[in-house]
């Protein structure tokens, strides 16, 4: 979904969609590190492929709906639902 989806939603839905979407920000934060390290270990041994590619893959996604959460909390503040 993306912002204008968001918007259109009800204020249950959105509360819906906010439970679905619950990973914490420090968990987050600890994966994308992983992911970071894993690339550092591929660079180090010279082993670039795909399997290089899938860790930038998941590092962009998470950020993408790290994004997608703060305009969700963003609405949810708005309509003074939490």
């Amino acid at each position: 979904m993306n912002q204008k989806e968001l918007s259109e939603l009800t204020d249950e839905e959105l509360l819906a969609e906010a439970k679905k979407t619950k990973l914490s920000p420090i968990a987050s934060a600890l994966f994308i590190g992983f992911m970071f390290g894993i690339i550092i270990y591929s660079v180090v041994q010279s082993t670039w492929g795909f399997l290089t590619l899938i860790p930038l893959f998941l590092i962009y996604k998470l950020i993408n709906e790290s994004k997608r959460n703060k305009e969700l909390e963003k609405l949810l503040k708005e309509r003074n639902l939490k």
